[in-house]
């Protein structure tokens, strides 16, 4: 199975950077005499229009924090603006606590999994949990911020939720895909504005996803989606519930698992890791959720 991943242009021009006070006033968040007025501040200190127009509490610093962002370029959507689920942080909020931790995740992925060998990773629960799916979705957007091409794939065939999660409707999939019913560029959704992200959702749902993961049509087309990006995250169904999960660890060489705080037990943990044991993946942590 082959594909083509369309070039990045050569010597495009780069648009001239925005001004942070444009964009507050832009945001509603400043008016034209606010501006005047911490530029004339600015003039008698060595202070950052930022920093003075905080002092001057005319605007908050989550509203300064996204004015930072669309200045550099920085891809995350607004509040009543997107499709995207509210439950995607990393997306609506990305200098709020959870996304932090997200970037802190992501760092220690990238220190000990991801590099020019090893691009793939499943995330699983113990149980059938609504968060494993939320984890993969901002993980994914936290990868993609970064500037990692970075694809996210529905390997939950049980229950899907990522089409829900991005606002998607009825589009190919990865059962299309393994059905060979599509071309893999019909299933590719990119995702606005994150323009590195990219998201093959579930499909249709199959009363036969063991055996569709099982066998060498999936192995080889994700064989093939490792070369065309960074980053290929696998979202899949509950670790103890089914044997899927442990399939897409064994071909994505490792595994992420999501359990809840105060919730998962410990027993489940310890069954977890036995279990992914035998395929050889590597269990690389465990993401605590609330």
């Amino acid at each position: 199975m082959s594909f083509a991943i369309e070039p990045a242009r050569i010597g495009s021009r780069v648009p001239p950077r925005l001004r942070i006070g444009d964009l507050l006033v832009a945001a509603g968040a400043l008016r034209p005499i606010d501006v005047q007025r911490i530029v004339a501040s600015q003039r008698l200190s060595s202070k950052r229009f930022g920093e003075i127009a905080l002092e001057m509490k005319l605007i908050t610093q989550a509203q300064l924090s996204s004015a930072l962002a669309k200045q550099i370029g920085y891809p995350y959507v607004e509040y009543g603006r997107s499709q995207l689920a509210h439950s995607l942080a990393a997306a609506y909020e990305p200098f709020c606590a959870y996304a932090e931790a997200l970037r802190t995740l992501r760092s220690q992925l990238l220190m000990r999994w991801f590099g020019r060998e090893q691009r793939a990773l499943a995330v699983t629960s113990t149980r059938r949990d609504a968060t494993c799916s939320t984890v993969a979705a901002n993980l994914a957007i936290v990868f993609a911020q970064l500037g990692e091409s970075t694809l996210l794939i529905d390997g939950n065939l049980r229950d899907p939720q990522q089409h829900r999660l991005f606002g998607l409707g009825a589009c190919n999939g990865l059962t299309d895909l393994v059905g060979e019913r599509c071309e893999v560029e019909e299933a590719l959704q990119i995702i606005e504005p994150f323009e590195k992200l990219t998201l093959i959702p579930s499909g249709a749902t199959p009363p036969n996803p063991q055996e569709l993961l099982s066998g060498s049509v999936f192995a080889d087309l994700l064989e093939d989606l490792v070369q065309a990006f960074d980053v290929v995250i696998v979202d899949t169904p509950a670790l103890l519930d089914f044997a899927d999960a442990a399939i897409v660890s064994q071909r994505a060489g490792a595994c992420l698992l999501s359990a809840r705080r105060h919730i998962t037990p410990t027993a489940d943990l310890h069954r977890s890791k036995a279990l992914l044991r035998p395929t050889g993946a590597t269990l690389l942590g465990v993401v605590l959720n609330e």
